[in-house]
């Protein structure tokens, strides 16, 4: 691992709050189009960019290095969603994702067209067109999710034999974008706690955790502690917020949040996700509490954190809505300084990618 000195960026003119910052371009090479095992690598030998709040160092390692920057009695919170194969094509040659269930037997979905760059988001779907899915069955769509939101998400009333979840296991495929070209089977989408399916995407934070990387970091004294929350379909539009998704915050969870809290040590979030959850169920004192439910909470660096002091994530695109995320855990100058490392050091993009841990 290598100590990085990283003179610190003079920090531009704060956006608007629905713009996400930092600003970069990202080259395509830099984006990680295949996992790591298909790039002969483990999955814990993916690098890992390590940038310390307190004073502002930055740490090339890689990820199964992990254990040297965490102390005993720190505590990770690991999301226990599995990934669905939640893509399904269409009697037209469309693509219908699988997003999101909702109360009633309904669905989130988003209609996609294929096309050269792997697929877009379909302006053409209608209220009340009926989608003819391969494997036969049918999604009537409803109505625009949110309604005043652009046409890219639907309500959609599923017509399939069986439930959600076993049609797709018979008949969907991962979702995947114009970054990864080659189709991977649904177990490389998949987290070592991945236990509940439910997630449309993968919380791909966790997914460079392999089980003897687990066994270092208990050994350790660090202690690890799951929630639930079932990601939907990533936001492809640049500044568009997350949009409500199910989470259950168990009660040891947020006891032990509280705890490791309470006796100084740090409470690492593993993955955007577990943020979203953790900061759903934390009062304004800064405990959590055990929960269950929707979050529609948007995290921005004027809102801050409450639990949460440290964050391990992926790279995230260029205003991607998350960013503002990432700020609110590291805050702005850390976050520019480790954005400009990554990209000079030919760090690895998407969900196939490097890992990113921001320490208090």
């Amino acid at each position: 691992m290598t100590a990085l000195a990283v003179a610190p960026a003079p920090a531009p003119a704060r956006p608007p709050a629905a713009v996400s910052a930092p600003r970069f371009e990202l080259p395509s090479a830099l984006v990680a189009d295949a996992p790591a095992e298909a790039r002969g690598l483990d999955r814990d030998g993916v690098r890992l960019l390590v940038a310390s709040r307190r004073n502002g160092d930055l740490v090339d390692a890689v990820f199964r290095d992990l254990p040297d920057f965490v102390d005993a009695g720190d505590l990770l919170v690991v999301n226990r969603s599995a990934t669905v194969p939640a893509a399904v094509a269409t009697t037209d040659d469309r693509l219908v994702h699988f997003s999101t269930e909702l109360p009633g037997g309904l669905w989130v979905v988003e209609v996609r067209k294929p096309c050269a760059a792997g697929s877009i988001a379909f302006s053409g779907a209608h209220s009340g067109e009926v989608v003819g899915l391969a494997g036969g069955g049918a999604v009537q769509l409803l109505c625009r999710y949110p309604i005043d939101g652009p046409p890219r998400l639907w309500v959609a009333q599923p017509h399939v034999a069986g439930s959600v979840l076993d049609y797709l296991a018979r008949n969907g495929r991962p979702i995947r974008y114009g970054a990864t070209e080659r189709a991977f089977p649904i177990d490389a989408y998949q987290t070592v706690f991945g236990i509940e399916p439910g997630s449309a995407e993968m919380p791909s934070a966790s997914r460079g955790f392999t089980p003897e990387l687990v066994t270092r970091l208990v050994t350790k004294g660090v202690g690890i502690t799951p929630l639930t929350l079932h990601t939907g379909v990533s936001s492809q539009e640049a500044g568009e917020p997350p949009y409500p998704e199910r989470y259950h915050v168990p009660a040891i969870t947020a006891e032990r949040v509280n705890d490791a809290r309470d006796r100084g040590h740090t409470v690492i979030a593993v993955g955007t996700t577990v943020t979203r959850a953790l900061e759903t169920v934390a009062d304004e004192d800064g405990h959590a509490h055990p929960g269950a439910g929707w979050t529609d909470v948007v995290i921005t660096p004027e809102r801050g954190v409450r639990v949460v002091d440290g964050l391990l994530t992926g790279w995230h695109e260029p205003e991607a809505s998350h960013l503002q995320l990432l700020e609110a855990v590291g805050g702005r100058a850390l976050l520019d300084r480790s954005y400009a490392a990554a990209l000079d050091l030919r760090y690895r993009w998407h969900e196939f990618g490097d890992l990113h841990l921001i320490l208090p």
